[in-house]
């Protein structure tokens, strides 16, 4: 089974995504931190990752050089309400599909996975 997977600290923020997702048809797994994503054995079943770029702990974009130092294709989208523009562009030059600003919108957060999970096909 293969899963959309959302890394935040936020328990709000994984929630609400997760049952939208979820009713739109998308099987989610959450995880509050970048440690127990990568720790996980959904890493290797994901169709993409939301990433948070501020957490306690990793953050998201050591979370992004691990998995690329792993050489693990995973979409990501990367996420935050304090995403400065240099965060953002080398998340974005070191291959995440996009950047979502929080709050963002519904139908730009699953525009946004269309797009990740159309890139991991393009992969294979």
């Amino acid at each position: 089974m293969s899963f959309v997977c959302i890394v935040d600290d936020d328990a709000s923020v994984r929630n609400g995504v997760g049952d939208l997702l979820n009713a739109v048809g998308y099987t989610t797994v959450a995880f509050s931190s970048g440690e127990e994503f990568l720790a996980s054995s959904a890493v290797d079943e994901a169709l993409c990752v939301l990433l948070d770029l501020k957490m306690q702990g990793m953050q998201g974009l050591d979370v992004q050089r691990q998995l690329n130092a792993e050489h693990r294709s995973i979409p990501i989208v990367l996420m935050s309400a304090h995403g400065d523009e240099d965060t953002v562009r080398w998340g974005i030059q070191h291959g995440a599909v996009a950047f979502l600003r929080k709050p963002f919108a519904e139908d730009v957060l699953l525009d946004s996975i269309v797009l990740a999970i159309g890139r991991k096909g393009g992969a294979n």
